[in-house]
């Protein structure tokens, strides 16, 4: 009883800090609000809320103080937690496919850093003793499902009209789905010029196939987002290096077709756009402050 009343104050605490010092009531009437609009424009990312059993935790990471109430956020986070409890990616559009432990016998994804300019996802994702996703890639996998959700959702909202009367479509969520489809596809050119025993595991038929499954969700998520004037910072670099013909070449093995490249969000922003753009630099998008001395995702 007495662990039960002291996890009932940290969590209305936590809606205090969330709220930004409102009361508890008005954060929950905000919480209210978020759901019922990710419900109405975003089915998919309602899905996500639906499917999790601690619903506490995907409420936690809303922010009464954002104009998209951090849903990508709570979607991206909330997908990790399903996957880790069923053992496997919960799919874009339903579905789920079973997680292949074996790929964490290949080779540690860290050693793809070097590939890519220093960012905040090469230091989150990529940098040893820094998320599991440096050391294994089942957990590359993981966030490249993740960010697929939280691009997807992200996607719905801005074309919801109260995010037109709000004025919402300048955060940088495109960065993190093309970083995650960057890294991935630079992982596996490394292995086939360089580590004969992954790029022979990637092949195997529930390898490739988990891996397709998931590319290809994430492919479909990313040209969605196309069209959505600042939507990424650090996009264009990333996507035009998964585009080059080493990468492309590589992923077209494992996915039996031609991988297809985003050409549509290569188009240069306008300079008034740009302008205007607000820079979110946490890399699951917009955290709540209570969240952001949080470790990285494992």
């Amino acid at each position: 009883m007495r662990k039960l009343s002291w996890l009932v104050l940290a969590a209305l605490a936590c809606a205090f800090v969330a709220a930004g010092g409102r009361s508890p009531a008005t954060a929950a009437d905000c919480r209210a609000g978020a759901i019922e609009r990710l419900r109405a424009a975003s089915p998919q990312g309602f899905a996500v809320y639906q499917a999790i059993k601690d619903k506490a935790f995907f409420l936690g990471w809303l922010s009464c103080e954002e104009a998209a109430l951090g849903l990508p956020t709570a979607v991206h986070e909330s997908v990790h937690y399903i996957t880790a409890e069923i053992d496997a990616f919960p799919l874009v559009g339903g579905g789920q496919v079973k997680r292949p432990h074996e790929v964490s016998r290949f080779f540690a994804p860290s050693r793809i850093a070097g590939q890519f300019k220093a960012n905040d996802f090469v230091a989150t994702y990529l940098q040893p003793g820094s998320a599991s996703s440096a050391s294994d890639f089942l957990y590359l996998l993981d966030e490249l499902n993740a960010y697929t959700h939280d691009l997807n959702t992200a996607v719905a909202l801005s074309r919801s009209r109260a995010a037109v009367e709000d004025g919402e479509g300048d955060v940088d969520h495109r960065d993190g789905l093309a970083a995650l489809m960057g890294f991935v596809a630079l992982y596996v050119a490394h292995a086939q010029d360089s580590e004969p025993a992954t790029w022979s595991g990637l092949r195997e038929p529930r390898v490739a196939a988990t891996v397709s499954a998931l590319w290809g969700r994430a492919e479909t998520v990313m040209a969605s987002s196309c069209g959505i004037p600042n939507f990424g910072s650090e996009d264009k670099a990333l996507i035009r290096q998964f585009c080059q013909s080493r990468p492309q070449a590589a992923l077209q093995q494992i996915l039996g077709r031609a991988p297809v490249c985003p050409r549509a969000c290569l188009k240069p922003t306008p300079v008034a756009a740009r302008d205007n753009k607000r820079v979110d630099p946490m890399p699951t998008g917009s955290v709540p402050a209570m969240m952001r001395a949080a470790p990285a995702r494992q």
